[in-house]
Parts: C-alpha cells; structure tokens; sequence
C-alpha cells in the first residue's frame, strides 16, 4: 500500500485529537543551503502554516507547535531572536483571519512576560476574538518552557490556596479522564492549556533526528506518543505528517495499564 492509501484506510477514531510538533533543522537547512539562519525560520514557518492547514482538513481537533523556548530567547543572537518575534507577526497577520474562519481558537501557552509588548497586543486580540471557537484549537508555543509553565502554574495554584479558594490536597484531586484512560488532575487547569477539550498531545513530531523532548509540555506529554524523523524541518513535507500519523495509528497505548487502540 502507498502512503496515501495506509493514511486513507485510517479510521477516524483513530486519528490522534492532539498532534504537536516540535520544529527542528531550520538553522541547518539554511546553512546546507548558503542561506542565513533567519531565512531558514522563514522557510521553515511557511512549512509550519501548510501544517496547521492540513490537520484541519484531515479533521485533527488540536495542534500545538513550539515557536520558541525561554532558552532560544535568551541564548541566541538577538537578530534572530527580532526575526522569531518578526515571524510571530507574520503568522497571525496572514493566517489568523483565516483561521478563525474556520472555526480555530488560537491559544499562546508561554510567558507573555518575555515576548514585545506590540507582539502580546496582537496575541490578546486574536485569543480574545477566537475564544468561542469550537472546531480546532491552535496552540501557539512561544517563550515556552516547560519547567517555566509549571512554575507559572504553582504560582497561580498557591495563591488560591493562600486565599482558601482550594487545598493543596484538592491539586491531585481527578476531575475527568483523558482517552477514558488517563486521570485528570486539577492542577492541570492552572496550566497554559486549562479549559481545552485535548489538552494533552496524543502524538509529538520532533524534526532534524532530535531525541528527546527538551523541556516540551512536561506535565501533558507524560503518555504522549513520539515521533522523530531525520528530515529538517524545511524538508518536511504532507507525505512524512502522514507517515507519524500512520506509525501512532498503529501504535497500542496502555496509560500504563492494558494495551489498547485508541
């Protein structure tokens, strides 16, 4: 069977809720190519925009994808930091209206804190003027760190805790389950993804031949399933996305009891 046909033969119950992509290679592909590292993130964002595209006509509910960590803003060139920032611009002016459109809620999880005062504007409205939307959720990862967001979270968790709004016991309380097979705490809902029907990705692409999650959404990829592939991520293309689907579609999932297709 081609690609196509081992993705076509899928069945939509089958298909993970929540994919997220971790994007890599962009630097490199761009020095491979005589290129600069900023002409790379640009090529490799117009990669990222195809992306959001297809999950949504392939009735994906969730995508999340990592822009920038806390680290990327603090340990590299401040030029390319600008042109990060730029792209984020660019991003929400071409593809926002569209979006909503289609029935996506765009969602920053990040520290608003860390990101240009004209950038959180643009973001806020968009948040704001997306939020009832039912169809899609977009999460847009950038000034993400996940030992950043699990601070975050503690904070806001223990100020309702100094007030009496909750105990710290009522943290581990199980308010729902994922998949009907992993808990839901409370805690989660003092995280960046609170209030989303998936919030936890069923299913993690990390680009370049990375192998490990650097950080990425601690507390919700516990029972993630992960895909990594050697293309850069200019190179990546329809046929590789479908490719990591086709792999997690074929995957049993326990959450830590008896396996099951999900």
């Amino acid at each position: 069977m081609t690609i196509d046909e081992q993705f076509n033969s899928i069945p939509k119950e089958d298909l993970p809720k929540h994919m997220a992509i971790i994007p890599n290679g962009n630097r490199t592909w761009a020095k491979l190519n005589g290129l600069t590292a900023m002409e790379g993130h640009n090529t490799g964002v117009e990669v990222l925009i195809k992306f959001s595209r297809m999950i949504r006509q392939w009735g994906i509910h969730t995508a999340t994808v990592w822009g920038s960590s806390t680290e990327n803003l603090v340990r590299r060139d401040p030029r390319e930091v600008a042109n990060l920032f730029k792209l984020l611009h660019y991003v929400l002016e071409t593809t926002a209206e569209e979006s909503d459109r289609d029935g996506v809620r765009l969602i920053h999880i990040g520290n608003k804190e860390k990101l240009p005062k004209d950038l959180v504007k643009k973001i806020v409205f968009w948040e704001e003027k997306t939020k009832n939307n039912k169809n899609h959720v977009a999460n847009i990862a950038f000034a993400y760190g996940g030992h950043d967001e699990l601070f975050r979270g503690m904070r806001k968790a223990f100020a309702d805790i100094q007030t009496g709004k909750i105990t710290f016991d009522d943290l581990e309380k199980v308010t729902g389950t994922y998949q009907e097979k992993y808990p839901y705490h409370l805690f989660k809902d003092y995280l960046d993804t609170k209030d989303q029907p998936y919030p936890y990705p069923d299913l993690i692409i990390r680009t370049a031949g990375e192998h490990r999650l650097s950080g990425f959404m601690p507390w919700q990829s516990v029972y993630s399933e992960y895909y990594s592939t050697t293309l850069l991520m200019p190179e990546m293309t329809e046929e590789e996305f479908k490719k990591a689907i086709i792999a997690y579609a074929n995957r049993d999932r326990s959450f830590g009891g008896d396996k099951t297709k999900l």
